[in-house]
Parts: C-alpha cells; sequence; structure tokens
C-alpha cells in the first residue's frame, strides 16, 4: 500500500516552537489549574451529573480509599450482582442510560435489542472497514463511526428518542468495528489468514468479542467472566475524564451522535487516557528482561528506582499503572479485578508473571513515595492490570484501547443524553491571553 510521503517542516516547527512557547511561571502568577486539576487532584467543577461519582477523600478531606458508584450503586456491589449472569455490562448499561437497575423481563428485552441492533450495513464490512486497513484500530473504528452517519437518515436528528436509538446501535456494533477492524490489519498487514465470524445474539458482549475475535470461537468461562468485569469497570467514571468530557463539550456545540461519539474516540486513543494498559505492558516487558530474579524484592527496588531517574525503559521518569489523576489511597477497580486477573493466571499457567505483577504493585508506590512529593497518595490503578488480563486472554494489543472504547461508549451515551436532557448553553471556557500587543504593520518588506 503506497503511503504519503513528509513533506518537510523543520524550519516551520522551530518557528512555531518559538511563537507557542508559554512560560511555567505564567500559569501559577494567573493561578491557571493545568489540566483543570490542582495538585491535589481536585479538579474544577464545570457541570453537574447523576450518572456516577467518584470519592477518593473523607469527609476532613484526606486521602482515603476509592469508591465509584454508577446512579448511585457502588461499583463493588453491582459487579457482585451481575457477576454470574453472563451479561454484566448489559446489565450496567441499561442502569447507566435509564437510571435504574432492570428488572428480569426489562434486562431480557433490552439484551435481545442489542443483539437485534448487533448488524452493520450491507457489505460495510468489506467496503469500508477492510478498505483501509491500519494498526490503528481506534483511527479504524473512528472512521467506520463517521461512516455509520451516511447509512442514517436521521443522522442530524437531536432528539431524545433518535439519540437513545443511535446510541444503542453503536453500544451494538463497536465490538464488530474493533474486531473486524483487528482482522483486516492482521489479514492485510501483518499476511495472516482471514476469518470474519457474525456475533451470536444468544451470547453477551464479552462472548462475542472472544468468539468474534478467535479462529475456533472457543473461549472459557474464567475469561468471558473476567472481560465482562473489565467492561464493567470500564464503561463509566465520572463527566471529567478527558473523552467523556469531550462528548459533552460536542453535545454542547448540537452535533450529531456518530461525530460526538467519533470526537470521544479520539480523546480515548491518547497515550495520556486509553493507551495506559499499553504503557504498562511495555514496561513489565523490559522489567522481565531487565531484573533477572523476579523474587528478589531488592533487585525489583533498585530498577524502579533507576526507572523512576529516567535511567531505564523509556527514559520518562515513570513507573506506569501507578497514581491516579483523581483516586489517592487505592483504586477500587483494581482492586476488584485483581481478584479476576489471579484467576486467569492460575488457568493460563502464569503464577510468576502475577507474581511479579503482585512484587512491582506493592514496591513501586514506596519507591514513587520516597523520590517525589506527593499530595494525595500513589496506588496501582485498573491500568496496571487490564492489559496483563488481555495478553492472557490472546487479546492482541493493537485490540487493548478499542476494548476500553467498547466498554466506554455506555458513558460516553450517558453523558449525550443527559447533556442534551439537562444542559443548555455551549461549554466554552476560557483562556487569559498573554500576547503582546504589537505597533501597526506600515513598514517595509524585511
Amino acid at each position: 500500500m503506497k503511503t504519503r510521503d513528509r513533506i518537510e517542516t523543520t524550519a516551520y516547527a522551530a518557528l512555531a516552537e518559538r511563537a507557542d512557547a508559554i512560560d511555567p511561571a505564567l500559569y501559577d502568577r494567573y493561578q491557571v489549574k493545568r489540566g483543570l486539576r490542582d495538585l491535589s487532584g481536585k479538579g474544577v467543577v464545570a457541570g453537574l451529573t447523576n450518572i456516577s461519582r467518584i470519592d477518593a477523600f473523607d469527609e476532613e478531606g484526606k486521602p482515603a480509599d476509592g469508591k465509584l458508584w454508577y446512579r448511585g450503586y457502588e461499583i463493588h456491589d453491582l459487579v457482585d450482582k451481575y457477576l454470574h449472569t453472563r451479561c454484566g455490562y448489559e446489565n450496567l448499561t441499561y442502569l447507566l442510560l435509564f437510571g435504574e437497575l432492570p428488572t428480569e423481563q426489562e434486562a431480557n428485552e433490552f439484551r435481545e435489542l442489542l443483539a437485534k441492533s448487533r448488524e452493520l450495513p450491507t457489505n460495510f464490512t468489506r467496503d469500508v472497514i477492510m478498505k483501509a486497513p491500519t494498526k490503528d484500530i481506534m483511527n479504524s473504528m473512528t472512521r467506520s463511526i463517521l461512516t455509520l452517519a451516511s447509512y442514517d437518515s436521521n443522522a442530524a436528528d437531536t432528539s431524545l428518542e433518535n439519540v437513545i436509538s443511535q446510541c444503542i446501535q453503536l453500544i451494538s456494533v463497536f465490538p464488530m468495528l474493533a474486531i473486524y477492524g483487528y482482522h483486516a490489519y492482521n489479514h492485510y498487514e501483518n499476511m495472516q489468514s482471514m476469518y470474519i465470524h457474525r456475533p451470536d445474539p444468544a451470547l453477551s458482549t464479552a462472548e462475542n468479542i472472544l468468539r468474534m475475535l478467535r479462529p475456533d470461537s472457543s473461549y472459557t468461562k474464567t475469561e468471558a467472566m473476567a472481560l465482562d468485569v473489565a467492561l464493567m469497570l470500564h464503561m463509566e467514571h465520572g463527566g471529567g475524564n478527558n473523552s467523556s468530557f469531550t462528548t459533552r463539550v460536542v453535545t454542547s456545540a448540537g452535533s450529531d451522535t456518530y461525530a460526538v461519539i467519533a470526537a470521544a474516540m479520539c480523546s480515548l486513543k491518547g497515550p495520556r487516557h486509553g493507551g495506559a494498559n499499553i504503557k504498562v505492558m511495555d514496561m513489565m516487558d523490559d522489567i522481565r528482561e531487565n531484573v533477572h530474579d523476579w523474587n528478589d524484592d531488592e533487585e525489583i527496588e533498585a530498577y524502579l528506582k533507576r526507572m523512576l531517574a529516567g535511567e531505564t525503559f523509556d527514559h520518562k521518569g515513570l513507573i506506569y499503572g501507578m497514581g491516579h489523576a483523581v483516586y489517592s489511597k487505592s483504586d477500587p477497580r483494581e482492586q476488584i479485578f485483581r481478584q479476576y486477573v489471579e484467576l486467569l493466571s492460575g488457568e493460563k499457567h502464569r503464577e510468576e508473571d502475577m507474581n511479579l505483577y503482585r512484587k512491582v504493585e506493592t514496591i513501586a508506590p514506596k519507591v514513587i513515595e520516597g523520590s517525589r512529593k506527593i499530595y494525595k497518595g500513589v496506588a496501582p490503578n485498573v491500568d496496571f492490570y487490564s492489559g496483563f488480563a488481555y495478553d492472557m486472554m490472546g487479546i492482541p494489543r493493537e485490540l487493548y484501547t478499542p476494548i476500553f472504547a467498547i466498554a466506554r461508549v455506555a458513558g460516553w451515551s450517558a453523558h449525550r443524553i443527559e447533556e442534551l436532557s439537562s444542559g443548555s448553553k455551549i461549554i466554552r471556557p476560557a483562556y487569559k491571553s498573554i500576547m503582546q500587543v504589537r505597533q501597526p504593520y506600515g513598514g517595509t518588506d524585511h
């Protein structure tokens, strides 16, 4: 496949850098909260939401074990309630969209609706997904989302009824857009065999992901359960995360559902947001290669100190999977997910790897606290284990962030619906200009 040649822009980049560099001290002078957060992790309040809540501090403002709530229910309770139903993700999607836990009849009807909606337009896979295969499956999915708008005669209709219909259809087809996008890339770019399995309407979202991904469509009960839990934990995380906020911003401009979800996808694909678990996997690969005794706490600690000093791995001075923009003492999603990762490690005979993860999980926070000024505590986040879980399921790394998107599209849909129902103004924050006013230009060429 012929690619476009890169045009030479080195000189222009230097000009842009000189023109756009802002003295970091100015942010303190004008009390600008960079990233819309203060040093303790507390964010600037930009809106109200009834969809979810994150607790990271106690009533006195001190760091506390994190809690995550969906529509008034704590995530631990929701996972426990729906763990053995095979369809936890579907039930929590209903909760996020409509504000109440479904009755058994409502849950069955909603699953049937999702199954019926899990169908792409005729020849869409061939004409759109397979047309321009790419390793960047998030880009492939985003292109597919925007193209789906051309198949919708009511694409621009922002009435609540129509938006709910569009959101349900997108939630239903997201696994197909991701998995088929990967198979197209794997066939045309990696020269591997092509197989396209249709989803089974009798299966859950998690089960269908595994079914469509694998040549023989087989999977174990533990794999399906762990993936369903992963989807439940990733599907929503407050209105302030980057992609959900993007959803609200673009919705407030009056854009259609396809444009809104595509914008959220572009936000999520950033390595600072949805790609964190890939960095954890790369980091753990590096640790395996450079730490000779995985059971030696002192050797692990010494190597993590070197990593934090920027002497090894990617030289960024970061230990990935540690800390969170909001949580302080602990991430409840990591605490929940860890036990299912342990189950998988036993089934896949990866106990030695699991032991290394547990050691890094224990040692890394102490290393960070010993060398950095910590304002709110540091603990492993859910991304620390999610990539390892996907690896044990044989899920390729190209699909890690797309699986995040498959989960999070439910939360994006809920935020779009809430913004349409409650918001009345376009979201437009202020930027303070530090531009110097110049004299009118009236001279000769120079």
